[in-house]
């Protein structure tokens, strides 16, 4: 069974890390932390891509940058539940 990861824990995974990402780096750190077929959830979504999960935060509000050139995580746009 293939385990879904939440979109929180990306979420924090790039906080911690403190770095700018493009689309294809934002891709090459998820596969190298959580493997290459990973697949994503959030409270409402599940069973999300690399791609789908970008798109997801970037329509939430949770990036700051934009998803065609780069783009971190925003700490003031982050949930806490």
């Amino acid at each position: 069974m293939l385990e879904l990861i939440h979109a929180h824990e990306v979420m924090h995974m790039m906080l911690d890390s403190g770095k700018s990402y493009t689309r294809e780096t934002f891709k090459v750190d998820l596969a190298e932390k959580f493997g290459p077929d990973a697949r994503f959830h959030s409270c409402s979504v599940n069973n999300m891509s690399a791609g789908d999960l970008l798109e997801f935060l970037a329509e939430r509000g949770k990036l700051a940058g934009d998803i065609h050139g780069q783009f971190s995580m925003d700490p003031l746009n982050m949930c806490s539940h």
